[in-house]
């Protein structure tokens, strides 16, 4: 996985995961078509593009890649004619937001580290690049970002996956297995965050 291939392919299922829960969120909105893509690109591409902005490289893949917008586009095209009943896409885009989650996480600190950055910067951008798509989206769509939403646990799965590939690139284990099953790692934390409840300690009330 740490070929040029591998992360193309991490990222080419961030963008399509990503945009397609971007395009479900403005199908759920009644949002036009031009809308839904709009939405589904930035959701897509918003996490990689903050990803090489950090790192330096630019300009961002996801601008001058023609197969990651031609991913995202694809995905807001899919949700927008083949959509189930709104009623019921919440529970899809909450499964794709994990999901994108994971792989642009994984993505994030795998590019980092390609680029020859410490552990901790790349387990930082790689927490950054999964909360980028989907904070974008929220906003553009007008709803609380999830990062920031009742002390969810968004940012802490991405944390402890970002944090176990770097650990598994420095004792030279990081091959595509691991990848996988940071990625699984990520995404299943994010979904019993969910449904457990899980949720990130507040401050105390003072006396």
């Amino acid at each position: 996985m740490t070929t040029a291939w591998g992360l193309l392919a991490l990222d080419l299922l961030g963008v399509f995961v990503f945009a397609l829960s971007g395009g479900l969120v403005a199908v759920r909105k009644r949002f036009d078509l031009l809308a839904v893509l709009i939405l589904a690109t930035a959701a897509g591409l918003g996490g990689g593009i903050l990803r090489d902005v950090l790192i330096g490289a630019v300009p961002p893949v996801g601008l001058s890649d023609w197969r990651l917008v031609a991913a995202a586009c694809a995905a807001g095209s899919i949700t927008f004619f083949f959509h189930p009943r709104v009623s019921r896409t919440q529970s899809a885009v909450l499964l794709l937001d994990a999901a994108g989650l994971g792989l642009f996480a994984v993505a994030g600190t795998l590019k980092a580290l390609e680029a020859g950055t410490t552990g901790l910067t790349a387990v930082i951008v790689g927490v950054l690049t999964g909360v980028g798509g989907g904070v974008l989206r929220d906003l553009l769509a007008g709803d609380q970002p999830r990062l920031l939403a009742e002390r969810e646990w968004y940012a802490t799965p991405a944390l402890i996956g970002a944090s176990v590939y770097a650990v598994a690139w420095s004792a030279d284990l990081a091959g595509p297995p691991v990848a996988a099953g940071c990625v699984v790692l990520i995404t299943a934390l994010r979904v019993l965050g969910l449904t457990r409840r899980w949720q990130v300690p507040a401050p105390r009330d003072a006396d």
